[in-house]
């Protein structure tokens, strides 16, 4: 078998057209897979740019070539010597290495990609591999906000472990609902008995409603701060300025979870208010994914797909990310 596959490589920072489709060295057995998708995440377009929008002192020092991508979705080439739990030819997905390799790649735009057992889930046969491909970080993310952390390792946002709440019963307002970690965040929410209020642009509507949201809110014309009160729980999957303002949604003894919470600055008025803010790094964790591929596996979550490309069109993918208004997943087809 040939020691070279093909792969997508970043020689240098930028935008979308530094992605170079290309032969590159075929990675060895740890295990190995070969994948048949795999799903872009905002991480793979911060590292392209370099990470430009951090402190030039936490800016990656990167040893190029790199391989971004951590979402696949595939079948098992081989395995090592030390793996008893999955066998050559099992379809399985993943998010490979995050964020141990947060600022170098994680080698998931490639034909082949190895990555640890651990990290691994049987994918759900009730989809197909694009799907399972646009899986694994949203759904991680989701799930580890909303129902299990799964893993005592520091937390890079604060001092505290994050901590999931009760849903059941509970009133809960998604913000970018009609995104990646959003659309997923809405169904988990339902599936654990939740009065699910979604916020998203207009042409999610019809989306969410299907996925059994409460009431749908268009941000471009309402405020959700302006019309909705006395929320159990924000889970804020946008970020960016005035992150503040879902206080005033928020019941006391409320918790606003912030996905990106970089720049939020109301850490101050929370203990007046009595309401929990709280964040969390998305970690791989293959034994939360099978979890959840019972889920996708019984129709009770779906994978929502905005756009699928070609490896060798990934920088087509990424100028469809740089567009915004994704609705669901984008997903390279290996």
């Amino acid at each position: 078998m040939s020691d070279k596959m093909k792969a997508v490589r970043l020689h240098a920072f930028g935008g979308p057209e530094m992605l170079v489709y290309e032969d590159a060295p075929r990675p060895g057995v740890k295990p190995g897979e070969v994948v048949q998708a795999a799903g872009l995440n905002p991480p793979d377009w911060y590292l392209r740019d370099g990470y430009r929008a951090l402190p030039p002192e936490w800016r990656p020092n990167a040893s190029f070539p790199l391989i971004l991508g951590t979402d696949v979705s595939g079948v098992i080439e081989a395995v090592g010597a030390d793996v008893a739990e999955f066998s050559i030819g099992d379809e399985v997905y993943a998010m490979v290495r995050f964020p141990d390799n947060l600022m170098t790649g994680s080698n998931a735009y490639a034909h082949y990609v190895s990555v640890p057992a651990s990290h691994v889930a049987l994918k759900p046969a009730g989809i197909d591999h694009i799907h399972a491909a646009g899986a694994p970080m949203s759904l991680l993310t989701a799930w580890q906000f909303l129902i299990e952390l799964g893993h005592d390792e520091p937390n890079p946002f604060q001092p505290l472990p994050h901590e999931p709440v009760p849903l059941d019963g509970k009133t809960v307002l998604i913000n970018g609902a009609g995104g990646g970690v959003g659309h997923l965040a809405v169904q988990l929410a339902k599936w654990r008995g939740a009065r699910v209020i979604a916020v998203a642009s207009a042409k999610n509507e019809a989306l969410m409603r299907g996925l059994g949201v409460d009431q749908f809110i268009d941000y471009k014309t309402t405020g959700a701060e302006d019309v909705v009160r006395d929320v159990d729980l924000v889970l804020d999957a946008v970020g960016g300025a005035d992150m503040e303002r879902f206080f005033q949604v928020l019941k006391p003894g409320g918790a606003l979870f912030l996905v990106n919470p970089l720049g939020f600055a109301g850490h101050e008025e929370t203990e007046r208010l009595g309401i929990t803010v709280s964040s969390a790094q998305v970690r791989s964790n293959g034994a939360q994914l099978a979890k959840a591929a019972r889920l996708l596996d019984d129709g009770l979550v779906r994978i929502v797909i905005d756009s699928t490309f070609p490896l060798a069109e990934a920088s087509r993918a990424h100028e469809r990310a740089a567009d915004g208004s994704i609705q669901g997943k984008i997903v390279l087809a290996v």
